[in-house]
């Protein structure tokens, strides 16, 4: 039975700390839950938590004192200043501000080992969720039966940018109907009605250095459970606000039948929908756990191998990592 402990949650109001505020009442973590600004909030504001005022406080040691864990959900500079404050309480960082640390762990609960138990003392990164996704979904399979090799195509929703990233899609939108200059300070970019293989030059993060990310934590949790090949990778922008969709191509040694594949994703977390139903899309997915499977098929042009698509909530995904790593901490 888990502990009641006090929680902080760094970042309330970014789109990562609304997700935590809203899953922690049914978390079964117990104790209280103190928000802390992140860089976005404004310190003293009155806000609400649990149907219950509750007011932003400044992120300083006082803020971490008496929490047993705290939860990095603001921005990069937020979480580097957390670390730096050397708390007694575990870190849970959701914006990978502190993946170079040397006591850094990459860490995703849904795609773990059942054993797998992290160093006293370690900072928890939360990994990326499409690593996540795919490192689940890969990790099914090759225990079914060997997998050659996969490519995978990641089309990424605007809010892994976070508000500002939405912010821009939308407002790119309004402004092409309406014949008007774009804004460009996210993606240096239209995304508005496009695809993106690379942001501009002048955008504050490199698509290029996100696609990078998504396989190191994938190579991570890949090595830390079923060690099934690195697939090749590609991350494309898409012009959605929330929601990642995957393309898999996967080839096996020997195809062990599409009944097969399709009873090896039908387990939880993973929600397969079969022939006959309309495959997943990350508008309806949004909102929900887990990771929906859809539009099975084994590729006309090589026997070995078959197509599926799958889609998931990315702030979801990421939060429910996070509330797992808290559990298994309080435990």
């Amino acid at each position: 039975m888990a502990r009641t402990q006090n929680v902080a949650l760094v970042g309330s109001d970014s789109l990562l700390g609304r997700e935590i505020r809203d899953l922690f009442p049914s978390s079964g973590l117990g104790g209280s839950l103190s928000l802390v600004a992140g860089g976005e909030e404004e310190v003293g504001a009155l806000t609400r938590l649990e149907d219950e005022p509750a007011v932003v406080s400044p992120l300083d040691p006082q803020a971490l004192e008496g929490a047993a864990v705290v939860f990095l959900a603001g921005t990069p500079e937020s979480s580097r200043q957390a670390l730096a404050m050397r708390t007694e309480a575990a870190l849970i960082d959701l914006t990978y501000a502190t993946e170079d640390a040397p006591a850094a762990r990459v860490r995703a609960p849904l795609a773990e080992p059942l054993e797998y138990t992290a160093p006293a003392g370690a900072v928890h990164v939360i990994a990326h969720p499409a690593a996540t996704a795919i490192a689940l979904l890969l990790g099914r399979l090759h225990e079914l039966t060997d997998v050659a090799r996969a490519v995978v195509h990641i089309f990424e929703p605007a809010s892994e940018r976070g508000r500002k990233g939405l912010d821009e899609l939308q407002q790119q939108t309004v402004n092409l109907l309406s014949f008007k200059g774009l804004p460009k300070n996210v993606f240096d970019a239209q995304l508005s009605f496009n695809l993106l293989a690379r942001y501009g030059e002048d955008a504050p993060e490199a698509l290029e250095d996100v696609e990078r990310r998504i396989e190191r934590h994938l190579a991570t949790l890949n090595a830390m459970s079923h060690g099934a090949p690195l697939p090749s990778l590609r991350l494309i922008q898409a012009p959605v606000f929330h929601g990642y969709s995957f393309s898999f191509w996967v080839e096996f040694e020997r195809h062990p039948g599409l009944e097969a594949v399709e009873e090896a994703l039908s387990a939880e977390p993973l929600d397969l929908r079969g022939a006959g139903l309309e495959p997943p899309t990350n508008v309806g997915i949004a909102g929900e756990s887990g990771i929906a499977i859809g539009a099975l098929s084994t590729d006309r042009n090589n026997s070995q191998a078959c197509w599926f698509w799958a889609v998931a909530d990315n702030l979801r995904l990421s939060a429910d990592n996070a509330i797992a790593v808290a559990r298994q901490l309080l435990r």
